[in-house]
């Protein structure tokens, strides 16, 4: 558990203990004893509505506050009225520790904690009970008192004790403005608690007294002083707070003359008990009670089974001195544990002080609207985003597939080559063919007539044209060359030449053989 700062403050006075709780038990860090320059009480004119009010208009103007500085309290004025040699002296006390880093719990006392009787039908809702307390302070005294500035706490079977909060918290505006001087805008405050209560609650747990004893509790501070009343181990009666302590007091009498006014107003017939704590704890403040309560067993409040290991030997010997922010760690540590049920105060103000996001009824009202528009946001993205991953899976098997394409063209392209050279060799293949089939027709034609004609053949052949050629050969005689020209009428005889050929008279030729399709049949 981390330390709690635990901070009475009582006019001038302040005194602040900070204690921590593990498995071995509870341990004392520190203690100090302030003096403050004024008795912290702010301007009369900032109360703890108005500075409500003013938060609760902030959160109207703006939902969500981020204000690093503003510390709103019940009883917080501006700071222009904080008092920093105050504030500077809680800090230095503390300048060990991480002071943003504690908690801290406020202690009230009178005149602000105020204490009502209640002998009313005892309901077992606890918000039940509280109004009941509330409606009975509105009808007996005509206070209309906050839910959050009440508790009830039970005195025996048939009382119960209605505590409530009225005037300035000082103490938590203390605690605000050392939150402000470190640049925080609040300081964790998990409760606020009473003086007496708790001071009542560690001397019943502490001592043993029979059902039957009457027992005093007389705490002696520096400007005020309380008196306390048991009845065995239970509470019996809280005195008014006395205008008197160390710093006033100039003799003994005014408290024993205070001590039989409250046992008169209490019903106390007599006193078998006085326990002793406070600033004076002195011989001779024990010699005059025992003078004036003879019967009575006067001792001093010891505060044992604490670990006061980090406390150097005279603040252990003064423990007394805080004697109240001591008890109400021990009541605070025995209500986390579950062992106790004390009066604790958190009110509206300061609860909305410490939220990190202040809203305002408007602000709470779009906190659904927030939920549903996360929800349909998040579920649109991650919509999308299964769509983007379906798509980028489709992408991948397209590209796959472009792959696979690109490789059975690559295997296309040589046989497209190879089927585009087979058109163009059938082509040439088909155009020879043709060309063949004329050549092969005209030379037949050529054979057939030498064969007729033996004395008639050629000696040389040239292409002159794609259709014509250049015929040169022998004849032995004039007439078969005419007999050839007139069964080739395409052929043309350029000359005729005569020559002896072997002894024998011989004439030689030229013509151009112009080659047709239709075969001439030889007469």
């Amino acid at each position: 558990m981390k330390p709690i700062v635990f901070l009475y403050c009582e006019g001038t006075d302040t005194k602040l203990v900070v204690m921590s709780k593990d498995k071995d038990g509870v341990k004392i860090l520190k203690t100090a004893s302030l003096t403050m320059t004024h008795s912290l009480r702010f301007s009369e004119t900032t109360s703890r509505h108005e500075a409500l009010a003013e938060i609760e208009s902030s959160s109207l103007s703006e939902d969500l506050s981020f204000d690093s500085l503003e510390a709103y309290s019940g009883d917080i004025t501006p700071s222009k009225t904080e008092n920093v040699s105050d504030v500077s002296l809680l800090h230095s006390a503390l300048a060990d520790l991480n002071v943003t880093k504690l908690d801290y719990i406020p202690i009230l006392t009178e005149p602000v904690v105020n204490y009502h009787a209640y002998e009313g039908l005892n309901e077992k809702n606890k918000k039940k009970l509280i109004q009941a307390v509330r409606n009975d302070l509105s009808v007996s005294k005509g206070l209309n008192i906050e839910p959050d500035m009440i508790d009830v706490f039970e005195v025996n079977d048939k009382t119960l004790l209605g505590v409530y909060l009225d005037g300035e918290l000082s103490c938590v505006g203390l605690v605000n403005q050392l939150a402000n001087y470190n640049q925080k805008r609040f300081l964790k405050i998990p409760t606020i608690k009473t003086a007496e209560l708790p001071l009542a609650y560690f001397v019943s747990k502490s001592s043993k007294f029979f059902p039957e004893d009457f027992s005093l509790i007389v705490y002696i501070g520096k400007e005020y002083s309380k008196l306390i009343f048991l009845e065995g181990q239970k509470l019996k009666h809280i005195g008014s707070t006395l205008d008197i302590g160390t710093k006033n007091l100039h003799t003994y009498d005014v408290y024993f003359s205070k001590i039989l006014l409250e046992m008169e107003n209490g019903g106390i017939p007599k006193l078998d008990n006085i326990i002793i704590c406070g600033e004076d704890r002195s011989e001779n403040l024990i010699l005059s009670f025992y003078g004036t309560f003879p019967e009575a067993n006067v001792t001093e409040l010891k505060f044992e089974n604490f670990d006061t290991s980090r406390l150097n030997e005279e603040e252990v010997k003064n423990l007394a001195l805080y004697a109240v922010p001591l008890s109400v760690g021990v009541e605070y540590f025995d209500e986390l544990d579950k062992l106790h049920k004390g009066v604790n105060f958190l009110p509206k103000f300061v609860l909305e002080n410490q939220k990190a996001f202040q809203f305002a009824w408007h602000g709470y009202a779009l906190i659904p609207l927030l939920f549903v528009a996360t929800f349909y946001f998040t579920f649109d993205i991650l919509k999308n985003i299964k769509e983007m991953k379906d798509l980028d899976l489709e992408i991948e098997r397209l590209k796959q597939r472009q792959l696979e394409n690109q490789a059975l063209v690559e295997q296309i392209t040589p046989l497209d080559a190879k089927i585009n050279a087979f058109d163009a060799t059938q082509a040439i293949l088909d155009s020879a063919s043709v060309g063949a089939g004329i050549w092969n027709k005209n030379f037949t034609r050529l054979c057939d007539f030498m064969e007729r004609r033996r004395s008639f053949w050629i000696s040389k052949i040239e292409p002159v044209a794609a259709d014509e050629l250049k015929i040169s050969g022998y004849s032995l005689t004039r007439s078969v060359l005419t007999e050839f020209a007139e069964e080739n009428p395409t052929s043309i005889i350029r000359n005729i030449n005569y020559e002896s050929l072997r002894e024998k008279d011989a004439f030689s030729f030229t013509m151009n053989y112009r080659m047709i399709e239709d075969t001439i049949k030889i007469k």
